[in-house]
C-alpha cells in the first residue's frame, strides 16, 4: 500500500491525499517522497488537470514530520562515503519539492505551470510544513488545537528539506528566527499572522477554498523566482539586513553558548544562503544539513529525545499486566508539590481528592489549579469552561473518608519518614484492597517507607520534579517488594498526565538525584580550591546545561543541600566522601546565605530577587588561585562527576535501561542535551578515551573519578554502551 493516493476530479483539480498506513498521524519516509513525486509528475503531465491540492487523510492533522528513525539511520545507510550519500539524498528531496514549487513553469519566462495548494486540516510539523511551503498557497483549517511549525532544532537538527531557505525568504531572517531557532509552534491563526500560512478557513470549507483558488488561474511564481526579489528585512549586505544578522548571531550564541551544533549550522545556512540565488541556497542548506547529520550529536539527540523518549512513553518497560489507567486519585498534602500533582491529574480528566491537615491549606492547594488556568485563559491557552471542568474534578478536604474509591494514592507530605508512615497507615484504613499507594520523595528509601503498608507489593515511589506542571520527567522507584501491578499503575498514570517515565530500583537518591548531587558538589569543591565561580558556571553553560552548579544550588536552596549532607553523612559514617563540600555549605548556611529564597547565596540579589553577580565574600573566604584551570578540565570534572554515577547506577542495577538513563538525565536536570545523555556522551567520546580520562582525573582529584569496572571492561573491548546494551533494552 502507498501513503499517497490521487483522485482526478471533473473540474480539473487533482487531489493528492497523504495517509500514512498504520499511523495516527502522517510521517514521511523515503518511499513516501518517491510516491508523492510520481503523483505530481502524473498530474503535471495530464492536460485535463488544471491544478493540484495536497491534503491529508488524517482527521485534524496534516503531518507530524519526517520519520526520525529514518533520519537517525541516514548516515549508516549512506555507504562508504556518507557525506556524499547524505548530500545526494537531501538534494533528492530538494529536487522533488522544487518540482512542486516550479510546477511545470518555463524556467526562463516563469510562464505556464499548474497551481498547487496545500490544505492543512490541522497540525503540520517539520516536513509536514516544508511540503506546504513549496506549494503556491497554504490553506489551514481553523483548528485551535493544531500546531504549525518547524521543531527540528529541538532534536538536534534543523529544517533541511528547504524549510530553512523558504521560510527566511518568505518572512526575512528576523521573522523566521523564532520558528527556526526556537522551534516555535503556532496555531493556524497565529501562523497566518506570522506569515507562515496564507489563509485560515473553517474546517468544513477547507477543501472548497483550496479548490476554488486552484481554479481561479492564480499567479503562482514565488517571489524569490521573480527578477528583482529582495529579502524582507534585508539581505546580509543590506544595511538593515547586516544588523539583523549580527543580532541573530549574538542571540544564537547567547542562548546556546556554542554548545548546540545544529543552531550554528542553521545560522550559517541562513547567512550564506541569503547571499546567493535560491537554487544555490538550497545546495548550501543541504551541505550544512549534511554537516549536522554527520555530527554524532544529531543522532544522539534524535535517539534520546525522540526515539527513546517515545518508546518510554509508550511503555517500553511496562510489566505485562492489564490496563491500569487511573480513574480516581487521592493526593495527600496540598503544598506546592501536592497542588501541582492535583493540577496535572485534574487536567488529565481524573477525579482528584486533595487532602491536607487544615481545610484552609487544602483550599489553597486547589486554588493553585485556578491560578494556573487563569494564566492560561489570559494567554488564550484555556477557557473559562475548561477551568470550571478542572476545578470540579478536585475535592479539597481534610476528610480521609473522601478517599474511598481511589485506585491510586500519591502521598506528598513533609519529607519525614514518621510523618509519611502515619499518613500511609491512615490512608490504608479507608481505601480498597486493590488501591496502589505511591510516595513522592526525592531521597527517602522506598523499601523502608513501604514498611508502613501491609501490602508492600502495592507500594511504589513516584518522584515528581518541581514545578510538576512544567517538568516532563517522572521517576518511578521500585521498592524491594514492589509488584508488577504497582509499576504498571504508575506508568499508566504518568502516561495519562502526558509525562515521560523512567523506572529505577530503590537506592540512595535513586537515579536522578544520585547524579545531580555530584554535579553540584563538584562545583562547590572547585570554589573551595579557589577556582573562579564564573569559570565554573560558564563552563557548565557552555556544555549546554541550563544553569551552572552554583546557580543551581542557589535555586534549590543551600539549607536543603546542608540537610541532605547531614542525613547522608549520618547514614554513611566513615565512608562519607564529601567533607570538603560540607565545609563550604555549612559555612554559607551559618552566614544566613541560603540561596535565592533569602536573596543571598553564591550570588548577591537585589530586592526583587534578580542576580547581581557572585558574592564577594566567597573570594575573601576562599582566595582565588593564581593559576586557574583550563576550561576543558573544569568541564570534564563537571561531566564525569555525573556520568560516572550514571554508569555506577547501571552497573549496580539501580538503572535497568540505558535509554532511561539518557532520557532521564536530559529531562530531569538538563544534562547537556546535545550529547544525548550520559551514556550517549561516553559513546561519543569512546569508552577507551573515557576510561583513560577517568584515570587522569582520579590521579589529579581523587577516587570519586575512579573508572567503574564496567567502563574499564568496555574500554578494553572497544565497546560502546548502545552497541552493547541497546538491543537488549529494546527487546525487554
Amino acid at each position: 500500500m502507498t501513503d499517497f493516493t490521487m483522485e482526478k476530479h471533473a473540474d480539473g483539480v487533482a487531489i493528492i491525499t497523504w495517509d500514512t498506513v498504520g499511523k495516527s498521524m502522517n510521517v514521511m519516509n523515503a518511499q513516501g517522497f518517491l510516491d508523492l513525486e510520481a503523483l505530481v509528475d502524473d498530474a503535471l503531465a495530464d492536460d485535463a488537470v488544471k491544478g493540484i491540492v495536497i491534503t491529508s487523510g488524517k482527521e485534524g492533522s496534516f503531518a507530524g514530520g519526517m520519520d526520525l528513525k529514518v533520519i537517525a539511520k541516514m548516515k549508516d545507510d549512506a555507504g562508504d562515503d556518507p557525506a556524499r550519500g547524505l548530500f545526494d539524498g537531501v538534494m533528492g528531496m530538494h529536487a522533488i519539492l522544487r518540482k512542486i514549487e516550479r510546477a511545470g513553469m518555463d524556467p526562463k519566462t516563469n510562464k505556464g505551470g499548474k497551481p498547487i495548494a496545500a490544505a492543512l486540516p490541522g497540525t503540520a510539523l517539520g516536513i509536514g510544513l516544508e511540503i506546504p511551503l513549496a506549494c503556491h498557497r497554504i490553506f489551514a483549517a481553523d483548528n485551535p488545537k493544531a500546531k504549525i511549525g518547524l521543531p527540528e532544532i529541538m532534536v538536534g537538527i534543523f529544517p533541511g528539506a528547504g524549510g530553512t531557505t523558504r521560510l527566511v525568504r518568505k518572512l526575512g531572517a528576523i521573522g523566521a528566527a523564532p520558528l527556526l531557532l526556537e522551534g516555535k509552534l503556532n496555531d493556524p491563526k497565529r501562523a497566518k499572522s506570522a506569515g507562515v500560512v496564507d489563509e485560515v478557513v473553517p474546517a468544513d470549507e477547507l477543501m472548497d477554498a483550496a479548490r476554488a483558488w486552484v481554479l481561479s488561474e492564480p499567479t503562482i511564481v514565488k517571489p524569490w523566482d521573480e527578477k528583482g526579489y529582495k529579502m524582507p528585512g534585508g539581505a546580509p549586505y543590506h544595511p538593515a539586513g547586516f544588523m539583523n544578522f549580527v543580532g541573530a548571531s549574538a542571540m544564537v550564541n547567547g542562548k546556546t553558548q556554542g554548545a548546540f551544533p545544529a543552531a550554528k549550522a542553521l545560522l550559517s545556512a541562513v547567512y550564506e544562503g541569503a547571499l546567493v540565488p535560491f537554487d544555490t541556497a538550497l545546495k548550501i542548506e543541504a551541505r550544512w544539513f549534511t554537516h549536522v547529520l554527520l555530527n554524532p550529536s544529531s543522532s544522539a539527540m534524535i535517539r534520546s529525545l525522540f526515539i527513546n523518549k517515545e518508546a518510554l512513553e509508550k511503555g517500553a518497560n511496562r510489566p505485562d499486566v492489564p490496563d491500569q489507567r487511573v480513574k480516581k486519585v487521592g493526593v495527600m498534602g496540598a503544598g506546592m508539590m501536592g497542588a501541582g500533582i492535583a493540577l496535572v491529574s485534574a487536567m488529565a480528566g481524573m477525579e482528584v481528592v486533595l487532602i491536607d491537615q487544615k481545610q484552609e491549606a487544602a483550599d489553597k492547594g486547589k486554588s493553585y489549579t485556578a491560578d494556573y488556568m487563569d494564566k492560561g485563559i489570559k494567554r488564550g491557552k484555556a477557557t473559562a469552561a475548561k477551568k470550571e471542568e478542572a476545578l470540579n474534578r478536585i475535592t479539597a478536604t481534610t476528610d480521609y473518608a473522601a478517599l474511598k474509591g481511589c485506585d491510586l494514592i500519591i502521598e506528598a507530605v513533609f519529607e519525614d519518614p514518621a510523618v509519611k508512615a502515619e499518613v500511609t497507615r491512615n490512608v490504608l484504613k479507608v481505601v480498597g484492597d486493590d488501591c496502589i499507594f505511591a510516595t513522592n520523595t526525592s531521597t527517602l528509601p522506598i523499601t523502608e517507607l513501604a514498611k508502613a503498608s501491609d501490602k508492600p507489593e502495592q507500594f511504589i515511589g513516584i518522584h515528581f520534579f518541581s514545578p510538576v506542571e512544567k517538568m516532563m520527567l517522572v521517576e518511578i522507584i521500585k521498592g524491594e517488594q514492589t509488584g508488577p501491578r504497582a509499576v504498571a499503575k504508575a506508568l499508566d498514570y504518568v502516561r495519562q498526565i502526558r509525562k515521560t517515565p523512567i523506572v529505577v530500583n530503590d537506592a540512595r537518591f535513586f537515579y536522578c538525584n544520585r547524579c545531580i548531587i555530584p554535579y553540584i558538589n563538584e562545583g562547590i569543591r572547585m570554589v573551595a580550591e579557589g577556582v573562579a565561580p564564573a569559570l565554573i558556571d560558564n563552563a557548565a553553560r557552555q556544555l549546554g546545561f541550563p544553569v551552572g552548579p552554583l546557580q543551581l544550588v542557589d535555586e534549590t536552596s543551600i539549607d536543603l543541600g546542608a540537610k541532605i549532607a547531614r542525613a547522608t553523612k549520618a547514614a554513611m559514617g566513615d565512608a562519607y566522601p564529601d567533607a570538603a563540600v560540607d565545609e563550604v555549605i555549612f559555612w554559607m548556611e551559618g552566614e544566613g546565605r541560603l540561596g535565592r529564597k533569602s536573596n543571598a547565596g553564591f550570588f548577591d540579589y537585589d530586592e526583587k530577587g534578580k542576580r547581581q553577580g557572585y558574592w564577594e565574600g566567597l573570594v575573601a573566604k576562599y582566595p582565588r588561585a593564581e593559576e586557574q584551570p583550563d576550561l576543558i578540565t573544569v568541564q570534564h570534572r563537571l561531566m564525569f562527576a555525573q556520568v560516572l554515577e550514571a554508569v555506577r547506577a547501571f552497573e549496580e542495577g539501580v538503572l535497568e535501561d540505558i535509554r532511561e538513563g539518557d532520557v532521564g538525565a536530559i529531562l530531569a536536570w538538563g544534562f547537556a542535551p546535545w550529547s544525548g545523555g550520559p551514556f550517549s556522551w561516553l559513546d561519543i567520546l569512546g569508552t577507551p578515551y573515557a576510561a583513560e580520562r577517568c584515570d587522569a582525573l582520579a590521579e589529579a582529584f581523587g577516587p570519586r573519578f575512579a573508572t567503574p569496572d564496567l567502563l574499564r571492561e568496555m574500554a578494553k573491548k572497544g565497546q560502546s554502551f548502545y552497541g552493547r546494551f541497546a538491543d537488549a533494552a529494546a527487546a525487554a
